[in-house]
C-alpha cells in the first residue's frame, strides 16, 4: 500500500492544471512564455484571474489529496510525508509535460494543510502578509517556505513533518533561484505586471 500511495501522489501532482488552462483558454504553452512555469502565478499573468484561482485550488487539492489518501489507506506519518513529497515532485516534474512543470508552492500548501493544517494556514498567512506588503508572489512564496520548518516545530514537532518542511523549503528556494536573482537586482515583476 505504501508504494501505491507514493505512485498515486506523483500522478496527482503531475495533473497539469496550469498547462491545461493555458492550452484550453488561450491556446498557449505556459512553459514557453512568461516565467515558463505551469503554476497559478504564470496562469494569472498570461491567462487571467479566474483561471489562476481555479488552477491554484486544484494545485492545493493535489497536495492535500496525496497526504489524505495515504492517511485513509492507514499509512503512517512517513508514508504520508513521502506521498506529499511525490506530489510535489509530480508538480515540478510532471511526466505528461516532459518533466517541466510548476514551482510547487500551491501543491506544497495543500500538502501541509493535509499533514498539519495549522502549519498550512500559518504558512498561507505569511504568504499573504508578504504579498500585501511587497506585491511580489515569488518573495511571498520564498518567505512562506522559509517559515515552514519553524512553524512545523511550533505546531507539530513530529520529526518526519519537520524534515519534509525542510525539504519543501529547499525545493521552493531552488525553484525560485532566478526569481531571487531578479529580486536582488530589483527587476522582479510585481502583481499586475507581466514577466
Amino acid at each position: 500500500m505504501g508504494f501505491f500511495s507514493l505512485i498515486l501522489g506523483y500522478l496527482l501532482g503531475s495533473i497539469p492544471s496550469g498547462w491545461i488552462a493555458g492550452r484550453w483558454l488561450k491556446d498557449i504553452d505556459l512553459r514557453e512564455i512568461g516565467s515558463g512555469s505551469t503554476g497559478a502565478t504564470n496562469v494569472l499573468r498570461q491567462v487571467g484571474k479566474g483561471p489562476a484561482l481555479v488552477v491554484f485550488l486544484i494545485d492545493v487539492g493535489k497536495g492535500a489529496a496525496a497526504v489524505l489518501i495515504a492517511r485513509a489507506l492507514g499509512q503512517g506519518d512517513w508514508i504520508q510525508v513521502l506521498a506529499g513529497l511525490t506530489a510535489l515532485a509530480g508538480h515540478i516534474w510532471p511526466v505528461w509535460l516532459g518533466f517541466k512543470g510548476g514551482k510547487a508552492v500551491a501543491t506544497g500548501l495543500g500538502m501541509f494543510l493535509g499533514l498539519a493544517w495549522p502549519v498550512g494556514l500559518a504558512g498561507f498567512g505569511v504568504f499573504w502578509l508578504t504579498l500585501w506588503l511587497f506585491r511580489m508572489v515569488s518573495l511571498s512564496s520564498v518567505l512562506a517556505a522559509v517559515s515552514l520548518p519553524l512553524l512545523m516545530i511550533r505546531f507539530s514537532g513530529i520529526g518526519s513533518y519537520i524534515l519534509i518542511a525542510l525539504v519543501a523549503m529547499g525545493l521552493v528556494l531552488w525553484r525560485h533561484r532566478s526569481n531571487l536573482s531578479r529580486i536582488l537586482e530589483g527587476s522582479e515583476p510585481k502583481v499586475g505586471q507581466k514577466d
